[in-house]
């Protein structure tokens, strides 16, 4: 069976907005500020996109196919994450709370958790002297 003409224009803007939006777009790289503090920018991204079409009866031998697609993609910066002597803390921008902004607020401590654990499993130098 051949491909219906939406089923080409859904693709086509799908694939635009993966191009536009990845792994990078949510969590920035990273700006050194000087040789031991590192900004993180994190932000929250939203899209939608909307497709139509409408087969015209054939007046003729031909199929005739009208039909359009539209996406719109925003990106807000909601926080920055700010790593200075080994410390992680988190900078919000935005004042009201969802689960996305309790989840990057909660950041830090997973990652002084994680730090914790590993210091604790590698083992104590030992003293030879």
């Amino acid at each position: 069976m051949a491909e219906h003409p939406i089923q080409g224009l859904m693709g086509v803007t799908i694939e635009k907005i993966r191009d536009m939006v990845d792994t990078s777009t949510i969590i920035g790289d990273p700006i050194h500020v000087d040789d031991t503090t590192t900004i993180i920018p994190v932000s929250r991204v939203t899209f939608g996109f909307a497709s139509g079409g409408s087969d015209v009866a054939p007046q003729s031998s031909k199929q005739m196919f009208g039909g359009g697609t539209g996406a719109g993609v925003s990106v807000t910066p909601v926080a920055f994450l700010v790593v200075s002597g080994g410390n992680v803390r988190t900078v919000q921008l935005v004042e009201k709370v969802t689960a996305v902004d309790n989840a990057i607020a909660a950041l830090p401590e997973l990652v002084d958790k994680i730090t914790a654990m590993i210091k604790k499993e590698k083992p104590a130098p030992t003293d030879n002297a």
